[in-house]
């Protein structure tokens, strides 16, 4: 089957060098059993090149099953993938299979492989080795005859380095590694995938499909999109539903580039690295939030310590009682928002300097441990309120306090 035909048959838009390099890998290797690793960001359509993998190989009659291993709870995840015996944990009412026992003759795409807990890379590890499993609350060795396809949107290597997955895993996965270049590396598919969406949404609104001008195409091209595809296919149909002229100008064009509320610099600096965008940019979002609403309420109160004394200051408790109020102000405005509360001022009997700015720590790390000590005090120590708290799921609660030494 030719590289097109490929394309075509899996919805693969491109002609970047490096996305018909990956293409072409995964066609060569798919004839064989070699475990294959696929890496990239989230967006750039991993799960498009398992199915290739799978389709192109003599398992393509067998099962092909999907895994999210990101997405199954910690204590259940082994009884997912191994199975489990009836009676061998709480409400395991009956006997289960596990999807490499489903799987068998087939192949299994592991997404997030790199959120597997260690214990069970362990296990995967043995079913890699020597093709065996064991279900849970049972002794008896199961064989099974899968072909297995990882992929992770974060660095494994940097998770080895930290103790969260294990090396010679990745070692076996990684037999051959297959990398999806980010969107903003694909700069010559960027016009050719807004096309494509541009048509297909026009056809589901049955509305003209919306062009751009030409400095409005080249800062679609110039844009960072750290969401990759998944981003753009997004900002297209937004523009598509929301503007009545077809013809979109960089102005119009650039306000969806830049929605309200996210730091563009910060999106641009992303640490690409540790692939850790979500959380890192929430957390920046909210320090600069607070830096800014207090600078705010600092040149508030000089303003009127100002008016109010002329030439001389007011008393340290009058500062005090402008102070506290306009804590309250704020702390009433931002109720919807507890994560991101400031500090009662603490009572001072010196007076406020123009131009005196407190520089606060911006430290990612201590931010979070603070963070997470104030959710597990506000709940007293139950994770799962914690959790809804801070925006995050349980488990990623669970490993951030293991992390960082926090007991809740």
């Amino acid at each position: 089957m030719k590289l097109q035909d490929i394309k075509n048959r899996y919805g693969i838009i491109g002609i970047s060098p490096q996305l018909d390099h990956a293409i072409d890998t995964a066609m060569q290797v798919a004839p064989t059993d070699i475990t294959v690793l696929i890496t990239g960001e989230s967006g750039v359509g991993k799960e498009a090149f398992p199915q290739i993998i799978h389709q192109l190989s003599s398992r393509k009659h067998g099962p092909y099953i999907a895994v999210n291993c990101g997405a199954i709870p910690e204590g259940t995840i082994d009884s997912e993938l191994f199975g489990h015996e009836k009676g061998s944990f709480t409400g395991a009412h009956e006997a289960r299979k596990g999807y490499f026992e489903v799987a068998n003759g087939g192949t299994i795409f592991l997404d997030e492989v790199a959120e597997l807990p260690l214990s069970t890379q362990v296990r995967l590890l043995r079913v890699l080795e020597t093709g065996e499993f064991i279900k849970v609350g049972s002794s008896k060795v199961i064989k099974t005859n899968v072909r297995i396809v990882a992929a992770s949107n974060v660095s494994i290597v940097d998770r080895i380095e930290h103790g969260k997955f294990r090396e010679d895993l990745y070692y076996r996965l990684s037999t051959v590694p297959i990398f999806i270049p980010p969107l903003r590396n694909r700069k010559e598919d960027i016009p050719i995938l807004f096309r494509k969406f541009a048509s297909d949404f026009a056809e589901k609104y049955r509305t003209p499909p919306i062009t751009l001008y030409p400095e409005a195409m080249k800062l679609l091209c110039d844009a960072h999109w750290p969401g990759n595809i998944r981003q753009l296919k997004n900002i297209t149909e937004q523009i598509s539903l929301l503007e009545k002229n077809r013809e979109i100008t960089g102005e119009v064009l650039l306000k969806y580039l830049q929605p309200q509320g996210v730091n563009t610099q910060l999106v641009l600096a992303r640490d690409e690295k540790k692939g850790e965008f979500s959380e890192r940019e929430l957390l920046y979002k909210v320090l600069f939030d607070m830096k800014k609403d207090l600078n705010d309420l600092k040149k508030i109160v000089f303003d009127v310590i100002s008016h109010n004394g002329g030439e001389h200051h007011l008393a340290g408790e009058e500062q005090n009682q402008i102070l506290n109020k306009l804590y309250d102000d704020v702390q009433s405005q931002q109720a919807e928002q507890p994560a991101m509360t400031i500090e009662r001022p603490q009572p001072t009997v010196s007076p406020i300097q123009p131009h005196e700015e407190v520089e606060e720590s911006l430290s990612l790390v201590e931010k979070e441990k603070e963070f997470i000590k104030k959710a597990l005090q506000k709940y007293k120590g139950k994770r799962k309120y914690a959790a809804r708290e801070l925006g995050i799921s349980e488990r990623t609660l669970y490993r951030k306090m293991n992390e960082y030494n926090i007991h809740g």
